[in-house]
């Protein structure tokens, strides 16, 4: 490197005038997401649609299902873009869409969409019951997801065959089985205010669902080898047993559903799994962040919960808390994989599913701590509530369209989404629309390969979502990523309630001083103190940026979104948390400066605050 030559400061004074940065936090509606959310879900109804439905396009479809095998399986969920009806992620859907009505009712309330959140949860438990129409029998998937896939064609011209499967003592199939006990009871509790009758059936047949999975033991993909391909049971039953026995308890207060948590959690590795995704496959990381809920308020119950419980709480809390530090960026290096833009980031394929569930885990965890006035306690620090709301926030902005490629994954939300989305419904003119019917494989030639865009927009359908560098190509054979599916749709329902519910301003808990960073906390001047020729022959400069507090209290935490940097940077260190993001720990007074330096060559970076803590 050639010798380094000193230059005048006053000669050298890039910027004269004072540069005072604050990211100002995007806004979003979140409660327009919310409605749409629901209109995704009413897009992928299956049977006799209402009258009422607002997805204009879609029409009944499916009407005979299980007639050819002496059962009525008429309704339910389609699972994504295609036109089987998987049993397992349908589950979990209404689970966690009864799940956000009882953390969020209030918050759905005010938004004026409870009824249909309600009624999304019922259109599923309706098909539930007819699928449960024997004790120890449940059927478990409509249509063959092989041949299904060889068609492109509208549900209400559908040509493939429709032959139900089912699990019986023969042939069992605890996971499904489980989660659909799981999904009645959760859905027993979200309807009893509204219709206790209702509520008192859905209640029978998940305690008969539960026994029959807990008896006859099995995975439901060796009873029904086609959905191995689609939706196998990788984590095994023993989660759902877990979980579904949990449910129970949270909608009956009974306490012998605890206890067999309490004596199976260590054998069925509810203590023992300290997991970093949460999904309709592996239930969990929900299973330890729903029963923590105990420890905040002595099991709801008149008479509290006993000692004989504590231990277990406390085992399945801390495994909880493991999650929630891991997506946080918090355990110890043991985190979530994250986006260079900070993305949630666990699989390939349709990650956008760990997104949602996550975030919810993460709100409504947060909202417990708040209640109870803690903190989550991580191993790189503790977390108040508000910053966990933050984060959660955060997630959902760049699904809203906050990311490097100003995107909304979300279809039908802002200006830029996916036109092109891999979803049968959606790409094909609607029935009327065009002369006849859309055969099988013309289907594929004069839609699923055409680039236009779709013709029936599929108002809240959240897609596969970016891959692992925030990149995304909106293709309808991108399948991976340009798919919906309900089991994603599903857990953000109540995420989006909740944030449409508290300005993005509010702390949460009421007592954090974590702030957003629009009040210009720090006064930036940057100069250049010394230039040279570095080894390729280019110029080369040394930069100084001196950060003037200028908000009048004591900063201890800065979170610099540092823009346009190609060389090294000193006085702040990388933050897993996004590219391009930088932290300064320390104390800062009022009126205070600190030093950041960085070299390059070429025009000088662009500093803007994202985040800061004072206290």
């Amino acid at each position: 490197m050639a010798r380094m030559t000193t230059i005048k400061r006053a000669a050298t004074l890039l910027t004269v005038a004072v540069f005072v940065l604050a990211a100002a936090e995007a806004s979003f509606d979140y409660g327009g997401a919310f409605d749409k959310s629901l209109q995704f879900l009413e897009a992928q109804r299956s049977g006799k649609l209402p009258a009422d439905r607002r997805p204009h396009w879609r029409g009944d479809s499916a009407l005979t299902d299980g007639f050819s095998q002496g059962v009525d399986l008429v309704g339910g969920y389609y699972d994504s873009g295609d036109h089987v009806k998987f049993g397992f992620p349908m589950a979990y859907a209404v689970t966690m869409l009864s799940w956000g009505v009882l953390e969020f009712e209030k918050e759905m309330a005010a938004a004026n969409n409870l009824n249909r959140a309600l009624d999304a949860i019922r259109w599923g438990a309706d098909y539930f019951l007819k699928a449960h129409s024997e004790p120890n029998s449940l059927w478990v998937q409509v249509g063959d997801g092989e041949s299904d896939h060889l068609c492109w064609e509208r549900a209400e011209d559908m040509s493939t065959p429709r032959t139900a499967f089912k699990i019986d003592a023969a042939h069992p199939g605890s996971d499904v089985a489980a989660e659909t006990s799981a999904a009645l009871a959760a859905a027993s509790k979200a309807i009893r205010p509204y219709d206790s009758g209702y509520a008192n059936l859905l209640i029978m047949h998940a305690k008969q669902l539960f026994a029959f999975a807990d008896t006859f033991r099995g995975r439901y993909d060796d009873a029904v080898p086609g959905a191995k391909k689609f939706y196998p049971s990788a984590s095994g039953y023993q989660d759902e047993l877990l979980w579904a026995a949990a449910w129970l308890y949270e909608a009956t207060g009974h306490e012998a559903h605890l206890r067999y948590v309490a004596q199976n959690a260590d054998a069925l590795g509810g203590t023992g799994w300290a997991v970093r995704e949460f999904s309709w496959d592996n239930k969990y990381a929900g299973l330890q962040v729903l029963l923590s809920k105990l420890l905040f308020t002595g099991g709801g119950g008149a008479n509290g919960l006993s000692d004989d419980y504590d231990d277990t709480l406390r085992q399945l809390n801390a495994k909880a808390e493991f999650f929630l530090c891991a997506c946080l960026q918090k355990n110890g290096g043991n985190n979530v994989r994250t986006t260079p833009a900070g993305l949630l980031y666990v699989a390939d394929w349709n990650n956008m599913q760990y997104v949602t569930s996550s975030a919810f885990l993460l709100a409504v965890y947060a909202d417990y701590l708040a209640v109870s006035g803690r903190q989550l306690k991580c191993p790189d620090g503790e977390v108040s509530p508000s910053e966990m709301i933050r984060f959660v926030r955060r997630q959902v902005d760049y699904v809203l369209g906050d990311n490097p490629a100003s995107m909304s994954y979300m279809v039908g939300y802002g200006e830029n989404f996916p036109r092109r989305v891999h979803h049968r419904g959606a790409s094909i003119p609607a029935v009327g629309s065009v002369n006849g019917i859309v055969g099988c494989m013309d289907g594929f030639d004069r839609f699923y390969n055409t680039k236009e865009a779709d013709p029936n927009v599929l108002y809240g359908a959240l897609v596969g979502g970016p891959d692992a560098n925030d990149a995304f190509v909106d293709d309808r054979c991108n399948y991976q990523r340009a798919e919906p599916t309900i089991a994603t749709a599903a857990p953000i329902v109540g995420v989006f309630a909740r944030l449409a519910a508290e300005p993005a301003t509010a702390s949460g808990d009421g007592s954090s001083s974590y702030h957003p960073a629009v009040e210009a906390p720090l006064e930036f001047v940057h100069t250049v103190t010394a230039t040279w020729k570095g080894s390729n022959g280019e110029d080369e400069y040394r930069h100084e940026v001196t950060a003037k507090n200028t908000c009048g209290q004591t900063i201890t935490y800065v979170k610099l979104h540092v823009k346009g940097l190609s060389g090294p940077i000193y006085g702040v260190s990388a933050s897993a948390q996004g590219k391009d993001m930088y932290e300064w720990v320390g104390r800062l007074g009022a009126g205070e400066k600190l030093t950041v330096v960085y070299v390059q060559g070429g025009p000088p970076a662009k500093i803007v605050v994202a985040d800061y803590k004072t206290g």
